[in-house]
């Protein structure tokens, strides 16, 4: 398939349509992007042969796997340089028989008949692949429902296949003006030192969930994962569901549950790299390396010990669109965040890249063939669920992430506004005084203007081992005693202050959506830990201590409020439509203040200096205070009235209002008529 340095005499450009194709730095590059699109058109077209559209040729979980069809059980594999391959499992008795062997087809397709009695629902089963030279155990690579055993932590693929299907109650939520997202994860949801299930976040948390605001749940590590702490970023299992939080019907419970909570449900889709491991996983499957992935050097990432997808092969193109297709069918899943798209863009995966110049975006080491299947996995997910989300976790700022395919971009709806939560970790690490509000400010609406994007002040990457979350940057050892509402102490009462005022900024500033990761809201402690040999296998910093938030005597419980109190600003019809307009940015008294939809935010950030008249230009209306960072409600010092209105001073220069702003704290105003 073509690379994105493809020589422009090759290819026929067409025009592109002016809305992204219009920003005047992408003018020399034009012609990259009428090729990436020409490009895109042609290997559609060489995957569907124009006899069929792309999203039905997304199907391969239909035709691959294991099915019970016409009253007989059909399993497919493909592995192209396998010499032979037996199904076996309990119901042959662990034994590798002659007739539950596989007979190849054409293109490198296995395929198996047997009776409907053979095989039963909860029956344990796995391939033995034979090669040139050797063979070995495999899990298939379609596989629905694999599972560990307890004792010899051995894995194996189960017939999933009830007496009653699962029967939806509740229909998708529609999708909302804008995304504010509650990204969490089930196995850490709980509260004890252990791995929680897809029950107990269906009944403890999604609750919660719908209680503090957010729209929108992301669950991480769904996919099939061996090694419980990589977090289910090293995937092994693609089409089934991670066992140890539960079967899939319960996992189908918790989709269908958020949906009747009005809450949508997107995953973690992890087509970036897959595991190493052979066994359980898809590496491997046939004996060579190249099966899935690229050989040699290039089929490694050596940054994260795993696989690199060959996104040239139609078969890899065919297994990896149907994934996308899979959960939307199977789970009812309302869309994807596209996890690690910059290592997938870029031979160099990214890695200790500075992206200084639109070049590092044309140049010979893109990879276009994963741009190809980008474009067309968003192409099928639209086309399947028009009212789908997807998201892309991007560090690059590749322009065209989130513009339309037709456009020369990759069709995302949206794109990981990941700079925004560099700045303010960068900011933890500076004196107060230091604060720069220009960057600051220069940080916050840093995007484009043509791509969708969500902004976030951490996700669960600050925290993860080595990191730690804001709160705990902030007050440091302080929240181990000193978090109780009794306890003076200026190192909390700075973090408490700052964390609601940076999480105001944020969502407020915010492109076209916010995002959260769970218990973050109300400024959960430490960082996240999973078990592992360092750690003496230990679960303590892989849950959620949902307790604290709900101690009166703690300040976690005022934070959370704050966090609801703001996101209802937010939530507002046509809040994310409108523009930030900048109105003063004083960096020699910290003070930032904007307009958003009618909104006036007011952020005094000095340490120690408040401002009783200060002065900015509005538009003539009265103005009412509808949130205050500094309200005791919020264990602030309560230094404005509650439901205070300003009126603004008529000047021959225009309006203006004086209000009183103190130290380390916000408020937004509300413009009425």
């Amino acid at each position: 398939m073509a690379s994105d340095n493809t020589s422009a005499s090759a290819v026929r450009l067409p025009n592109l349509p002016e809305r992204f194709g219009n920003d005047p730095y992408l003018a020399p590059y034009r012609e990259h992007l009428a090729r990436r699109r020409q490009v895109v058109d042609a290997v559609r077209e060489r995957l569907t042969g124009n006899e069929t559209t792309l999203e039905n040729f997304a199907s391969g979980h239909e035709y691959f796997g294991l099915h019970f069809c016409d009253g007989q059980w059909i399993f497919r594999e493909w592995a192209p340089l396998a010499s032979g391959i037996v199904l076996y499992g309990d119901f042959s008795d662990w034994e590798k028989r002659d007739e539950n062997k596989l007979v190849p087809l054409e293109n490198g397709v296995w395929e198996l008949r047997l009776d409907a009695g053979k095989l039963r629902h909860g029956t344990h089963y796995l391939m033995y692949v034979s090669w040139s030279g050797g063979g070995g155990d495999r899990i298939p690579a379609y596989a629905r429902y694999v599972v560990q055993d307890p004792v010899t932590g051995l894995f194996s693929a189960v017939v999933w296949h009830p007496d009653k299907n699962y029967v939806w109650k509740h229909a998708s939520p529609p999708r909302p003006e804008a995304a504010l997202i509650y990204e969490s994860h089930v196995g850490m949801a709980q509260e004890e030192a252990r791995v929680g299930s897809f029950r107990e976040f269906r009944i403890n948390i999604l609750p919660r969930i719908k209680k503090a605001g957010y729209n929108t749940v992301q669950l991480m590590a769904i996919m099939g994962h061996p090694y419980y702490g990589s977090f289910g970023y090293h995937v092994a299992n693609f089409f089934a569901v991670a066992s140890r939080f539960g079967t899939p019907d319960e996992f189908k419970e918790l989709v269908d549950a958020a949906h009747g909570l009005g809450l949508r449900v997107i995953i973690d889709l992890v087509h970036s790299h897959a595991v190493k491991n052979e066994v359980e996983g898809i590496a491997r499957i046939d004996g060579t390396s190249f099966a899935y992935f690229h050989a040699g050097p290039r089929g490694e990432h050596r940054n994260w010990d795993s696989l690199c997808f060959d996104y040239g092969k139609p078969q890899v193109l065919h297994f990896l669109l149907s994934n996308c297709r899979f959960y939307l069918d199977e789970y009812h899943l309302d869309g994807f965040r596209f996890d690690g798209v910059t290592s997938m863009m870029y031979l160099h995966h990214g890695l200790g890249k500075a992206f200084c110049s639109y070049d590092d975006y044309f140049g010979a080491d893109v990879d276009g063939d994963a741009l190809t299947y980008l474009a067309l996995a968003n192409e099928v997910i639209h086309k399947v669920r028009p009212d789908a989300v997807t998201i892309a976790e991007d560090v690059s700022g590749m322009p065209g992430l989130a513009a339309p395919v037709d456009q020369g971009g990759m069709g995302f709806d949206y794109r990981m506004a990941m700079g925004v939560t560099d700045m303010w970790f960068k900011l933890f690490d500076q004196r107060d005084e230091s604060w720069n509000m220009f960057y600051l400010c220069g940080e916050l609406i840093n995007r484009r203007r043509d791509e969708k994007s969500v902004s976030y002040v951490e996700c669960h990457d600050q925290a993860i081992v080595g990191g730690k979350t804001a709160i705990f940057t902030l007050a440091d050892a302080a929240m181990y005693d000193a978090m109780d509402k009794q306890s003076v102490n200026a190192c909390v009462d700075r973090a408490v202050a700052l964390h609601k005022m940076i999480r105001l900024a944020t969502a407020a500033a915010a492109g076209n959506g916010y995002l959260n990761f769970m218990g973050n809201e109300f400024g959960h402690p430490e960082w996240i830990d999973f078990p592992r040999q360092g750690n003496n296998w230990s679960y303590d910093k892989a849950r959620r201590m949902w307790h604290l938030a709900e101690d009166p005597n703690l300040h976690y419980m005022a934070l959370g409020a704050f966090d609801r109190a703001m996101l209802q600003i937010v939530r507002d019809p046509g809040f994310y439509q409108a523009r930030v307009q900048l109105v003063k940015v004083d960096d020699g008294l910290k003070v930032v203040v904007f307009e958003r939809a009618g909104f006036w935010f007011c952020f005094n950030f000095h340490c120690s200096a408040s401002y009783p008249d200060y002065e900015f230009e509005v538009m003539p209306g009265d103005y009412r205070l509808v949130l205050d960072s500094d309200d005791s409600e919020f264990d602030g010092f309560g230094r404005h009235p509650k439901d205070f209105r300003w009126f603004p001073e008529p000047r021959q220069q225009g309006e203006f209002l004086k209000i009183y702003l103190p130290a380390r704290s916000a408020v937004v105003l509300k413009r009425e008529y």
